[in-house]
This record gives C-alpha cells, structure tokens and sequence, in this order.
C-alpha cells in the first residue's frame, strides 16, 4: 500500500508540475531584501532581479509598491523571486528561484558563478549568469493557462512538485565596446540625463535604490548604468547578445 500511495503522489506531483508552469505567470514580486543579504537591495542585486525579469517579459514589483489588483485579489497569481548562494573555494555562485504561492519551486535557474574579487563584481556577474539559462527559456505568458493558477490550501508535502534543474546554458559573453566621448550628467527630478559636447542629449538615468546603479534609456536601448572598478558600464541586450559599453561620466 505504501508503494502505491509513493507512486500515486509522484504522479499527481508531475501533473501538478506541468500544468504549473511559468508561462501561467505575468507578475513576479521581487523582495527589497533577498535573505542572504543584510541590507535592502545590497549590491544592487534586487535592482538587477527586476531589470533581468523584466527583460525577459514578465511584470514585476517590488514587495513594498502599490500592487494591482489582480495580484491584490488573488495572491497565487504572482510568483516570488529568491536567490540561493553557494560559496566555494575562489568562486560564489548565484541560483534563481522562482516560487509560487505556496513556497513550490516552479523555476530553477542554471548556477550563475563569478571568480571576482570584488563583492559587487561578484553579485553582479553571478546574477547575469544566472538569469542567461532563464533568458533561454523563452518565457511567454499564457492568459489562458494562467487562469488555472488560483489560491488554493497548501499542499501536503507529498503531493509538493519536485523541480529538476534545466540543461546547463553557457552564458554569452558581452560585447565591449568604448565610448570616450566625455557625458556630462545634468541632474533631474529622478535622476540625471548625460548630455554630449554639442550639447544634445544622449541619455536618461533613473535613480534606483544603490547610488552608482542607474536605469537607462538612451531612445534606442534600455538597460543599466552602473559603476564597476572606477569606470561606468552600460549594458543591454541586442540581438540576444549583452552589450557591454565603457561610458565616460562628468557629475
């Protein structure tokens, strides 16, 4: 008997696990703290969540914000984001979690692993890695899926969906290039626009949580301005490539 209810649960655990999938999912709430930090957003690695997620489709707040109301009536309708950390020896790698309602683990990312010195190096790096087998797995959201995910009482333990790793995704590597034309940052109600010599602007920047992390628009891309080593990056996605751009910033 206790064979057939094992077996029994391992196959309502696989059919709750494929009719659970994140394509049923358009919102994802990203903490202001993940638990392996002791600040809010430290390194900018919350900020960096919600750019990454966002990226690849899906809509995100941050616990703290104003939410809508279908996540506000319906709690299950939301996936949650954790991070999960491993420290070996010259190395730290980063794990996306993406979680429903009840603590289930509907996604788990490739590790992401940085050989940085440098903490915010380090977090950064780990988390980009992480987020490229995410990217790979060609999110989009099913409204029509999405209206089986509903509150539900907690599962038993036996009946929880067991989540394997997807096939390892080597991360692409960014594409560097060198801008050496001298930005100078003007400041705005939000944040900064960089304006060229001529003068004309060339990009918006928007304040977030870590001083020396910025979102960015520059009419064409979107992506991140951040500070690494002395020197401002910016970075986006084209092509399915990262781009990587050495920015020179007069404040």
């Amino acid at each position: 008997m206790k064979v057939i209810a094992l077996v029994l649960a391992l196959f309502f655990a696989v059919i709750a696990r494929s009719q659970n999938t994140i394509n049923n999912y358009k919102y994802v709430l990203v903490p202001e703290r993940f638990d392996i930090f002791k600040q809010d957003d430290q390194y900018g690695t919350n900020t960096l969540t919600k750019y990454w997620l966002e990226s690849i489709g899906f809509t995100c707040f941050m616990t703290k914000e104003p939410l809508p109301a279908d996540i506000v009536n319906n709690k299950c309708s939301a996936l949650k984001v954790d991070l999960l950390e491993k420290k070996k020896f010259l190395s730290t790698s980063l794990t996306v979690l993406l979680k429903d309602c009840q603590d289930n683990i509907v996604y788990k990312s490739e590790e992401g692993v940085s050989r940085e010195k440098e903490w915010s190096t380090i977090y950064r790096e780990a988390l980009t890695k992480a987020f490229a087998s995410l990217k790979d797995a060609q999110y989009r959201y099913d409204s029509t899926g999405a209206n089986q995910v509903k509150q539900t009482p907690p599962a038993t333990p036996a009946a929880a969906p067991a989540t394997a790793a997807p096939a390892p995704v080597a991360a692409t590597p960014a594409t560097i290039t060198d801008n050496k034309d001298v930005l100078y940052a003007q400041a705005t109600n939000n944040g900064y626009q960089l304006i060229d010599t001529s003068p004309r602007k060339v990009m918006t920047l928007l304040k977030t949580s870590q001083p020396d992390h910025f979102i960015a628009d520059n009419g064409v891309e979107k992506g991140l301005v951040f500070k690494m080593n002395g020197e401002w990056f910016f970075e986006y996605y084209k092509d399915d490539k990262l781009v990587s751009q050495k920015l020179t910033i007069k404040f």
